[in-house]
């Protein structure tokens, strides 16, 4: 009897190990292989982490964002993998019916979504910071505090009236949390790329630096938004600047007055004191009045050689100007488009 009853003893313990056995491999397998993150969904889920974010503040945004079904597999997947401890900031894109292991080794690897940045129409630094940290962790208040850091810009050879020309329109990919400064160092690096000795041996055939062919493209830029007028346009300029002429480019008056929806320069504010006053300083203005494109940068190196020393828009308002060698057949094009204007009541 108590040989049986030692029997009975063994059989219920090999039994119950074996079942907890068992239901310990079962649960192991579910949690780390079985779908647990948007197990009913189509589309993947991009997941944002912030820097300095917490493994819990993780695995509540994924709970609350409904990305994970089960927090409790999640967190032990997580616990076994130690990735309680090594959370990394980020961009992360999300599969529908991921595991939990995958998921884990996801955002444990770091491997980040890069983010596509593209930035053009900019006038303004405020627009600038505005644009280029739209779709970024950082604010808009930390990148502009650096545009407006007259010590922290001179580290990259500028100041605060170039500073706008180490911005080349494109499109770029960076990370989502990459730093203000680190930003500012991707640009320059665009800038670095952007020119080649080619292009500067093309500004210095022009007698210009790159700084100054950047603010010289930020006017044709201005002055016509053709692009396969630009060159013609930079031409114009050009043989100016070769005479001493004044520019006399209206739109460095807009940007000199600040009010950019001003559509007709008037005869008050050719007398503004200002250094981007073209029409009373002879020269470029400090620095470019927007961020050229990089069309328009391309223009002034490729500027047409002609005779033109004017331009006046088209009677037309088809965006094209009509070119002049001579002040009495500028004056001609010019009446015809004040014409154009009082009679279209724009003032």
């Amino acid at each position: 009897m108590l040989q049986d009853k030692k029997l009975k003893i063994y059989l219920v313990a090999v039994i119950t190990i074996s079942v907890l056995l068992v239901s310990f491999t079962f649960y192991f397998y579910q949690a780390f292989f079985s779908p647990n993150a948007l197990t009913d969904k189509e589309e993947n889920y991009v997941l944002k982490i912030h820097s300095n974010s917490t493994f819990r503040m993780v695995s509540d945004s994924l709970l609350e964002n409904g990305v994970i079904n089960d927090v409790v597999t999640f967190s032990f997947v997580a616990k076994v993998l130690n990735y309680q401890e090594a959370v990394k900031p980020g961009l992360y894109t999300i599969p529908p019916k991921t595991s939990n292991l995958n998921l884990i080794r996801l955002l444990r690897s770091g491997r980040q979504t890069p983010v596509r940045l593209t930035f053009n129409n900019v006038r303004t630094k405020s627009d600038l910071a505005e644009k280029i940290t739209s779709n970024l962790e950082i604010s808009e208040e930390q990148f502009l505090e650096l545009l407006t850091d007259s010590v922290y810009i001179r580290k990259f050879g500028f100041e605060e009236e170039t500073i706008m020309a180490m911005f080349i329109p494109n499109t770029y990919e960076v990370w989502w949390n990459t730093s203000a400064e680190g930003l500012f160092d991707r640009m320059h690096q665009e800038y670095t790329k952007f020119w080649t000795e080619p292009r500067k041996k093309k500004a210095e055939q022009l007698g210009l630096s790159p700084l100054e062919v950047s603010t010289l493209a930020s006017i044709v830029q201005a002055e016509t938004q053709k692009a396969d007028e630009r060159p013609k346009v930079a031409g114009v300029y050009l043989n100016r600047l070769r005479i001493r002429m004044p520019l006399q480019a209206d739109p460095t008056l807009v940007f000199a007055v600040g009010d950019f929806g001003l559509k007709r320069v008037l005869n008050v504010h050719k007398e503004i004191d200002s250094p981007y006053n073209t029409y009373k300083n002879i020269g470029l203005p400090p620095g470019p009045i927007n961020l050229p494109e990089i069309s328009a940068l391309d223009a002034v190196l490729n500027a047409e050689s002609h005779q033109y020393l004017y331009f006046c828009a088209k009677d037309d308002f088809s965006g094209y100007h009509a070119f002049a060698s001579n002040y009495d057949e500028h004056m001609r094009n010019a009446r015809r488009y004040q014409a154009a204007l009082n009679q279209a009541k724009i003032f």
